[in-house]
């Protein structure tokens, strides 16, 4: 029994090691610790949009080392992961429950059931559009869906 609970263990501590296969959490940076691309696509971005930058951060998704700029846009957060280049990979929007799509809204109401949504965001993700609900109150914390109602992963 000892036995197999360590060749289990080795084997999922092996797994987690793989190249890839792990995120590294959200680290707060400062924008002289970025790659130049990525400083300068923050700084016409934050220009672009009139915004205000409010933090940095960075972290390693599945082996790719992306950059979060967190900004507020006409009193609104929004949230803008970049890869090293400088691309944006994707948008993060707070948005009024309202100003979602009826079916995405209707699927975000359905799947809250009893808890309460505390907020809701637009996502632009290799350029498609979803919509996520954080939750409180319930099991389920967060609903992500496609503009259609689809759930999405």
């Amino acid at each position: 029994m000892q036995r197999t609970f360590l060749t289990v263990a080795f084997a999922v501590g092996l797994a987690a090691a793989a190249p890839g296969a792990q995120t590294v959490p959200e680290k707060s940076t400062t924008m002289s610790k970025l790659p130049a691309p990525v400083q300068q696509a923050i700084k016409s971005y934050v220009a672009d949009n009139k915004a205000t930058l409010r933090g940095l951060s960075s972290e390693t998704e599945d082996g790719r080392k992306l950059y979060e700029a967190e900004l507020r846009v006409d009193g609104k957060s929004r949230d803008v992961t970049f890869d090293q280049s400088g691309q944006v990979v994707l948008v993060e929007q707070e948005i009024a429950l309202a100003d979602v799509p009826a079916p995405a809204r209707s699927a975000i109401t359905k799947a809250a059931g009893k808890s309460r949504i505390t907020m809701v965001e637009s996502l632009t993700e290799n350029g498609k559009q979803f919509y996520e609900a954080h939750l409180a109150g319930g099991k389920t914390k967060e609903v992500k869906v496609d503009a259609s109602g689809a759930v999405a992963p």
